[in-house]
């Protein structure tokens, strides 16, 4: 009964484009290094055998030098056996990083314990059988698992050891999600609009014991005894029910029985999604607490989706931006869908139209409030504009946090 882990789409190397501040891009990068070791740890107290990579181990098929180095070294300290196949982002293709000779000979020299499985063949361990199906393109055609319905395939599989499949793709009605970490991706899909589609139900009944699933990037159980891991660092923004990153899998497994699956949490980093409707002025503090909650006082350590809509007073609306402006600093990065509009207050509007000892001003203000009030949208808006720059220089220094 061998226990091992069971993780998928590290895709180290990859870019965090979106992430525009130099400093905080370096960070998310590096914690895909840095959550191997974390890795490393579990598979020491776990007692595991060796530790699976259902692919997407790189971002691409050509990670820079540097990022193949640091992932051999990190790979190196987890001390068990670590056996990966190419996945859709670091296929096995021609010219892709796995036939390289520096890849090699850095694999040599700093993971003598990483091992490559490049073709669709039985790998007979002490313990356990692995059977890979590793692609070879970027969007493979047929099923990558086809190769384990032959029946000669089975009937040559020694019948004591645990069957333990490897592969990468999507099955039916689970597609794979977008890799850009801005789209609203991992919706289902027909299977003939899949690539790499993974037709689970075809493989024979009760022939193979676990199968180990990479490209969908949240944790995720299809069967009993067949799961997506997820990445084991969140790496994009919440997207939908369900969807849980951050894990890598503990298994024991035998032949012919059901495997124990333990999700264990490995991420560091929170991806986060906030939708605020701004019904009146007092809501931009309930905002600041939902995300202050999420934040639990760290900083440089969260990423935030914040989408807000609604109105707000002039106040209210100088208050948001100094918040916004401090979530900024704090996050590693902000996605802001600001659709807020300025409301002012009737008090608000008092106090810059009836300005008695200020004819002009009031007279002014009076004005811009009627264009706010307009049915032409681009003087209203340059109106609310001029409206609340007038409040903003009356009223004196812009708010502060308390």
């Amino acid at each position: 009964m061998p226990t091992f882990l069971h993780t998928a789409d590290w895709q180290l190397g990859k870019p965090f484009a979106r992430v525009e501040d130099d400093t905080k891009r370096a960070l998310l990068q590096q914690e895909r290094i840095e959550v191997l070791r974390r890795i490393g740890t579990l598979a020491r107290e776990r007692k595991a055998a060796f530790v699976l990579v259902a692919g997407d181990l790189f971002d691409s098929t050509t990670p820079s030098k540097s990022t193949v180095a640091a992932a051999c070294s990190a790979i190196k300290e987890i001390g068990v056996p670590v056996y990966a196949i190419p996945g859709n982002h670091d296929h096995g293709g021609v010219g892709s990083v796995w036939t390289q000779p520096f890849f090699e000979l850095t694999r040599q020299q700093l993971a003598p314990n990483l091992h490559l499985l490049l073709e669709p063949k039985p790998i007979e361990l002490d313990s356990a059988i692995l059977l890979p199906c590793p692609l070879l393109r970027r969007h493979e055609v047929t099923d990558p698992t086809a190769w384990l319905r032959d029946p000669e395939v089975t009937a040559a599989l020694p019948a004591d050891k645990p069957r333990i499949v490897l592969a990468h793709g999507s099955i039916q009605g689970f597609g794979s999600q977008d890799d850009d970490d801005d789209s609203s991706g991992g919706g289902n899909g027909a299977p003939a609009n899949i690539a790499n589609f993974l037709d689970l139900n075809r493989l024979p009944a009760g022939a193979y014991d676990y199968l180990a699933l990479g490209d969908w990037h949240g944790m995720k159980e299809i069967t009993p005894s067949a799961w997506y891991a997820g990445t084991p660092e969140r790496d994009r923004f919440p997207k939908g029910e369900g969807n849980l990153p951050g894990h890598v899998l503990c298994v024991t497994v035998e032949r012919g029985a059901t495997p124990v699956v333990e999700p264990v949490v490995t991420a560091r980093f929170g991806w986060h999604h906030i939708a605020q409707d701004f019904q009146d002025d007092a809501d931009v503090e309930a905002c600041a607490t939902r995300v202050e909650e999420l934040l639990a006082g760290r900083s440089g350590a969260d990423l935030l989706r914040l989408e807000l809509s609604g109105r707000l007073g002039m106040d209210a609306m100088t208050r948001l931006e100094t918040l916004l402006e401090l979530w900024q600093s704090r996050l590693l990065r902000l996605k802001l869908a600001n659709d807020t509009r300025l409301a002012p207050s009737d008090a608000e509007v008092e106090a810059l139209t009836r300005r008695t000892g200020d004819p002009l001003i009031s007279r002014v203000a009076t004005r811009l409030v009627a264009l706010t009030r307009g049915a032409d949208e681009n003087a209203a808006s340059v109106a609310r504009v001029a409206l609340r720059e007038l409040h903003a220089n009356l009223a004196g220094p812009s708010q502060t946090l308390s």
